[in-house]
């Protein structure tokens, strides 16, 4: 849940600011999924492709995060993730490190912005910290799940 209250204002712009910035974080992200060692599926899978991914979830932060966005909803997008990148082709580790590059990527532009210069944003942002470390904890591991449930429907089918 999103801090209450005063907190609310600079979570709210936070959120805003990544948002409205989801394509310049995005293309970030994409450089370096497409050059990472770690992530080397990534280097030949369509670029458009990766890009729209990307987008999908900062465009969208705000409602991730949102109370009124159920578990259940961020479980069955995550699942649905893992399951589409096993046949795709994907490495499990590939996909938990793109995951994980989303979640570094928004933190480097919250932290280029300077929004955190008071005690009270400082405060504010840890908050907003919170609530996108839970969110990505989430998602990785609803991927992870989704993304073995396919394989496992592959082992069992003779694939």
């Amino acid at each position: 849940m999103l801090p209450t209250g005063r907190n609310r204002v600079l979570t709210r712009r936070f959120i805003k600011m990544i948002e409205t910035r989801a394509d310049k974080v995005a293309k970030l992200w994409l450089k370096e999924v497409r050059q990472s060692k770690y992530t080397p599926t990534y280097h030949h899978f369509p670029e458009e492709e990766l890009f729209e991914r990307a987008m999908a979830v900062y465009e969208r932060l705000g409602y991730w995060l949102s109370p009124e966005t159920k578990k259940e909803e961020i479980r069955h997008f995550y699942m649905n993730l893992g399951q589409r990148r096993y046949h795709e082709g994907f490495r499990l580790e590939e996909v938990v490190m793109a995951l994980i590059l989303l979640k570094r990527y928004l933190w480097l532009e919250v932290l280029s912005e300077g929004l955190t210069t008071t005690n009270l944003e400082l405060y504010q942002a840890l908050e907003l910290n919170n609530q996108v470390v839970l969110y990505f904890d989430r998602a990785v591991y609803y991927t992870i799940v989704g993304y073995m449930e396919a394989l496992e429907a592959d082992q069992k089918a003779g694939a």
